[in-house]
């Protein structure tokens, strides 16, 4: 099919990889002249394993081209809108991109088909989607579909090309008919249901995974209280076929594009229908704390951290990408400075976007650099560079040999044994 992919950030870059890796034919459209010349080449502007190789191999093979304009889209069958929905001031989302995107595509010609789907895939508040096909009513040929993406940073190329499920909300038979076709071949579980409802899905998805993160870093907390070990205790749970073991591993935070910004758009589109969402509330609220009451255990442990040496290891909020939102990283800098620490911070790919919100803070090229002269150590990020290390050369080289294990990553049962003096989250 005749594709094209308005937006190549994060989702719509991947999304238009991985259906040109299924045989469409796509045409990814961005404003920013830079970022088109970069793709044109064969270079992507974020990094996500696997992404790059596979924007070369498409490129070559022809089944995926770039422009500023929208216009050289006017064969497209199918339009998919993957363009930003930022927080607004007030918490809800910012459609203000998505909503000149519906514009630009309802001037255009219909192609030779007479037929053209409108997919939506940014995430957007419920009704948002029927609003658009309300506004569009009288353009014959012209249908809207919601398709919420379920990337995870870090293995978005193989969620993509393997999803774990395909959610499709329309209103039309030929919506899901295309739909239908463009998937054909994708091995996935597929929901077929309203826009609304496919809006809801995404929502829903992200604030209970946020939840149970949430829910992990309380218990952690009272783990720290009691001398019981929340790793143990999250292995206990997840054996129940109910419960599941993803998402139970207590840390500093989540942070990233999805869960900070979609679990405040949902309270706000909540709080505009009069209905409280008090867990949602309170899984904000543990996670905003997080990092300060681990920071506080640093504290604690150090009889203040002024004048003294830190090192923070990893600073994006994940392994495997270079993405820096809502971070628990620039909590944890912004704190440290403030209370007058010196910090050496390590990062394999984010050190220098990092570096242009705190620019006094010593950036190393290899974690080891890090610990030199440290008196503590915090491992927020557990990219494996900053995980599989020599600890009997790390130990020697700290002024302190104190370590904070803000994942629960490094071995905590070896690093006793070596010397160190160490503390997990939740961790007995």
């Amino acid at each position: 099919m005749k594709v094209a992919v308005i937006g190549t950030g994060y989702v719509g870059l991947t999304t238009a990889v991985s259906l040109a890796m299924h045989g469409h034919e796509i045409l990814g459209i961005d404003l920013v002249a830079a970022k088109i010349a970069q793709l044109r080449q064969g270079k992507s502007p974020i990094y996500e394993p696997g992404l790059e190789e596979a924007l070369a191999q498409m490129l070559e093979q022809g089944n995926l081209q770039f422009s500023t304009e929208i216009k050289d889209a006017r064969e497209a069958e199918m339009m998919f809108i993957c363009v930003g929905t930022p927080e607004a001031s007030d918490g809800s989302a910012d459609l203000s991109y998505l909503l000149a995107a519906v514009s630009d595509i309802a001037s255009m010609q219909q192609p030779s088909t007479g037929k053209r789907v409108i997919v939506i895939k940014s995430t957007v508040p419920v009704g948002t989607g029927d609003r658009i096909a309300e506004q569009l009513r009288g353009n014959d040929g012209l249908y809207v579909a919601s398709n919420p993406e379920f990337l995870r940073e870090g293995s978005a190329m193989q969620d993509a090309l393997k999803p774990s499920r395909i959610v499709i909300g329309a209103d039309h038979e030929a919506a899901f008919a295309a739909m239908e076709q463009l998937y054909n071949g994708v091995n996935a579980a597929k929901v077929t249901t309203t826009r609304a409802n496919a809006e809801f899905i995404k929502y829903a998805s992200n604030a209970f995974l946020a939840t149970k993160i949430s829910f992990m870093n309380e218990l952690a907390r009272l783990s720290t209280v009691l001398g019981t070990d929340i790793t143990t205790v999250a292995q206990g749970m997840g054996l129940d076929s109910r419960i599941g073991p993803e998402f139970l591993r207590a840390g500093v935070g989540y942070g990233g594009s999805c869960f900070p910004k979609d679990t405040i758009a949902l309270l706000q589109l909540a709080g505009q229908h009069g209905i409280s969402l008090s867990i949602l509330d309170k899984v904000r609220d543990v996670n905003t704390t997080q990092p300060a009451w681990f920071l506080e255990r640093l504290e604690e442990q150090l009889h203040g951290v002024a004048g003294k040496k830190i090192a923070v290891l990893g600073l994006v909020f994940k392994p495997d990408t270079d993405d820096i939102r809502e971070a628990p990283s620039l909590k944890v800098l912004e704190a440290l400075q403030k209370k007058g620490a010196s910090i050496a911070a390590y990062d394999p790919v984010a050190s220098a976007i990092v570096g242009a919100q705190f620019p006094n803070v010593d950036y190393v090229k290899h974690p080891a650099a890090a610990f030199r002269g440290a008196h503590a150590a915090m491992l927020i990020t557990e990219w494996k560079e900053c995980v599989q290390l020599d600890w009997k050369e790390i130990k020697a080289s700290m002024a302190a040999p104190i370590l904070f294990d803000g994942r629960n990553a490094w071995p905590g049962n070896l690093l006793k044994d070596v010397g160190f003096v160490y503390t997990g989250v939740g961790r007995s």
